[in-house]
């Protein structure tokens, strides 16, 4: 990312908008152009990556959930703020490997740092976990607060979308015990918050 561009550009923006705060707004370009990079910086790694180094697992690993995930992203629609929980879970096969829980974190986490619409979201996380490690099934559960609904348009504050992306013999049955297990955590979870 091109930070001095990117500075250039939010100050032409501020000065398209007719903004200036003085010297709460003097350094406000260089302060977003950071800022973006950082919001954005997906672009740059490849989440599967988190993926690669695996353990020894016993025979049937079981069901493996990682809820609680806090999600921050932005709307590829307006750039506003995504931001909520996710769950992230798997089944290995038998006598398959395991990777460490906070991986299924990361991977959601590098593409979060992208423009996102939170369907596309959780796919990318659960198709990434199906392609790197083939589980029996993988799932990613996002239940988010969306800028462009709260802030602008229809401006309802209270709103959250739910999301389930789902991939493996998970996607052919969605009545699967696990499938209601790592719903059912979701749920729990987010409720809990």
């Amino acid at each position: 990312m091109d930070l001095e561009k990117t500075a250039a550009a939010v100050r032409d923006l501020l000065t398209a908008l007719d903004v200036d705060e003085g010297e709460h707004s003097e350094d406000t370009p260089e302060r977003v152009a950071r800022a973006w990079s950082a919001a954005l910086g997906g672009y740059e790694v490849d989440p599967a990556r988190h993926l690669a180094r695996t353990f020894p697992a016993p025979p049937d690993a079981g069901l493996v959930i990682v809820s609680g995930i806090r999600v921050r992203s932005t709307c590829a629609h307006h750039m506003l703020p995504i931001v909520g929980t996710a769950t992230v879970a798997y089944r290995p096969a038998e006598g398959a490997r395991i990777v460490g829980l906070s991986k299924l974190a990361r991977v959601l986490g590098d593409y979060a740092a992208r423009l996102q619409v939170q369907e596309r979201l959780g796919y990318q996380v659960a198709a990434t976990v199906q392609t790197e490690l083939e589980p029996i099934g993988a799932a990613c559960i996002i239940t988010a607060e969306h800028g462009c609904m709260t802030m602008r348009g229809v401006q309802q504050s209270d709103t959250r979308t739910t999301t389930h992306a789902l991939t493996g013999r998970w996607r052919e049955d969605l009545s699967h015990p696990d499938v209601v297990a790592v719903l059912n955590n979701h749920r729990g979870d987010h409720h809990g918050r």
